[in-house]
């Protein structure tokens, strides 16, 4: 079936979500497109010889160990080892299991440290120190109680599990991805001792694989989910800006087919939120994917809604961008990343878990790279939705509905004067700006022509010139004039 999508700038091909290597099984971007299997089988081809003999080792000491249980209990009539019994025996042998996890996980056995391994069996376990929260206790139980009905493989299963434990909290010091690898390497040793030793059947495998985890990680939880060594923090942080920055995207960009009016799809899309914001409260892999898996089923059946038909792969990624965008996730990128390292990758490689898991890589890679050509916007538009200048989701009154509520009209009213006061604002601040320009260019103008003026009439200050006599004055030179004529008088 074709799944790509040309609508408005999402590109979805079901090769894409498939494994490079052709092996027909779902990749993962975390993988860099390959799927868990092919991500893994060098490695495992590299190791699979060493391991084998830590395996044997491992089991021929197991053994030994039973053997020496089983004739200081034949005294006492007990025919088969109990879980109870092996909690005390596991107390009292404390320096041969340390000395047995040690041979079996470490890659090469070290040589002149017998002394160390010696004093470090003595030191107690950090893992019987601990306080065991009250689901660490349950979920131990119903551990136990799982595999009463394994009898015999069950008690081997306990007991490696219990070592394994141990030996993850003496490595603690190592990186997370070396952490992992041991993760996967254990739970591929186990699926592979009960299918071929103990020739379990393939449903039971799965069951068993998934106790195993549910038992393992919740008490390895709080140490390797989002660990201080890794930057999943700081990724978990950039995410969430980035969907709070794109608060303003629709459903029509996106070309969601789900009318939220509808109350049946508005009440799928609640829950689809829900389940994927839960996913941050569940402590094992598995139950991280069940709630991707609601949310994904919840997504399908409000698109079966508003289109009255089965949906499609086309509609299902883009809603689920949708959802992200909309519930905003918390911790994301750690939530995926603490499945792709601890989930049993038998799940990640088959089923609708690893289907809908890869989906959800998907839609956060899209939404990190999210751009105006993928919503089919123009640049301008983007960055002000972007920057919070304005929004696509403003209503005009005009498209109100008569039983709108009448607190949502006015909110959208004052949504829209505070708009125009924010414009008015901008503009009179844009005019003062513009004017206080023109001042200061008309203030250096002025200035300029009157050092042209003077510069080009320069100024000349003269000598005082002497004051002039008054005629009436004595002035020898007065003598000199003529006598002032005299009035005449004609009579006639």
């Amino acid at each position: 079936m074709n799944l790509k999508s040309e609508r408005r700038g999402i590109h979805v091909d079901q090769s894409e979500l498939l494994c490079k290597k052709g092996c027909g099984y779902y990749g993962n971007p975390a993988w860099q497109g390959f799927c868990s299997k092919c991500w893994r089988e060098e490695y495992h081809k590299a190791r699979q010889k060493q391991i084998q003999e830590d395996w044997e080792l491992a089991e021929r000491l197991q053994r030994e160990e039973e053997e020496a249980y089983a004739s200081s209990q034949s005294t006492q009539g007990a025919q088969s080892l109990t879980f109870s019994k092996f909690e005390e025996k596991k107390t009292n042998e404390k320096t041969r299991k340390v000395t047995t996890v040690k041979k079996f996980f470490t890659a090469s056995s070290r040589t002149g440290a017998k002394k160390a391994e010696i004093q470090e069996a003595k030191a107690p376990s950090p893992s019987i120190n601990r306080q065991v929260s009250i689901e660490t206790d349950r979920v131990s139980k119903e551990f136990i109680e799982f595999l009463k009905t394994y009898h015999k493989p069950g008690q081997d299963i306990y007991k490696q599990c219990k070592l394994f434990l141990d030996t993850m909290n003496h490595k603690k010091d190592l990186s997370i991805e070396e952490q992992s690898e041991c993760a996967q390497d254990f739970y591929q040793n186990v699926a592979e001792k009960l299918q071929t030793r103990w020739k379990v059947s393939p449903e039971k495998v799965e069951k068993a694989m998934d106790q195993i985890e549910k038992f393992i990680m919740t008490r390895q939880y709080k140490y390797v989910f989002c660990p201080e060594t890794t930057d999943d923090e700081k990724k978990d942080l950039a995410v969430q800006k980035r969907i709070r920055a794109l608060h303003w995207v629709t459903p029509q960009m996106l070309c969601v087919p789900v009318n939220e009016e509808i109350p049946e799809v508005s009440d799928m899309v609640v829950k689809a939120i829900t389940d994927i914001i839960e996913m941050d409260s569940k402590r094992v892999p598995r139950d991280k994917l069940a709630c991707i898996t609601k949310c994904s089923k919840h997504i399908f059946n409000a698109i079966k809604i508003t289109k009255n038909e089965p949906a499609s792969a086309d509609d299902f990624l883009p809603t689920l961008i949708y959802i992200v965008l909309k519930g905003n996730p918390p911790r994301l990128q750690s939530n995926i990343q603490y499945i792709t390292r601890f989930c049993n990758p038998s799940r990640l490689m088959t089923g609708e878990d690893g289907y809908y898991f890869t989906n959800l890589c998907c839609a956060v890679a899209f939404i990190e790279k999210l751009d105006a050509q993928s919503l089919n916007l123009s640049q301008e538009d983007f960055d002000r939705y972007m920057s919070g200048q304005t929004s696509p989701k403003k209503q005009e009154s005009d498209s109100w509905s008569p039983d709108m509520c009448v607190g949502v009209k006015q909110m959208y009213k004052n949504l829209d004067l505070l708009y125009q006061l924010n414009e008015r604002q901008e503009r009179i601040v844009s005019e003062a700006k513009k004017l206080e320009k023109d001042l200061i260019d008309w203030t250096d103008g002025i200035t300029k022509e009157v050092q042209d003026i003077v510069e080009k009439y320069p100024l000349e200050i003269k000598p005082k010139n002497q004051a002039l006599a008054a005629i009436d004055s004595e002035n020898v030179e007065n003598d000199k004039l003529p006598p002032p004529l005299q009035p005449q008088v004609y009579a006639g």
